[in-house]
């Protein structure tokens, strides 16, 4: 990941970037675990609404492989499809936790 390449992309200096990445990791993780949970329990309101979140914030960090994902989860479920959602969700996990250990040195 080129650190300096997103911070500059977004107008931030490199420490402003990596504090709203930081960020970025709390609440991704927290709503990740909702999406896991709405997936579960198939509450398509709920997976709509936590893989909205985590599109939102991903494509405005320029994390565009989660926000892809998160996308496609969002799309499906407001079709009432959780068709590959729980992938989806272990995929999104993966992304977080290597971001994670680029940034700070430790998983999501």
């Amino acid at each position: 990941m080129n650190v300096t390449a997103l911070s500059e992309r977004l107008g931030l200096e490199k420490d402003e970037f990596l504090e709203l990445v930081e960020l970025f990791l709390e609440t991704g993780k927290s709503d990740l675990g909702q999406l896991k949970v709405a997936v579960q329990t198939e509450d398509i309101e709920e997976v709509v609404k936590s893989s909205h979140s985590i599109k939102g914030a991903s494509g405005n960090l320029g994390f565009m492989e989660i926000f892809e994902v998160a996308k496609d989860v969002e799309l499906n479920a407001r079709q009432d499809r959780l068709d590959g959602a729980s992938e989806a969700v272990d995929t999104i996990k993966k992304h977080l936790d290597q971001i994670a250990i680029e940034i700070t040195g430790e998983t999501a």
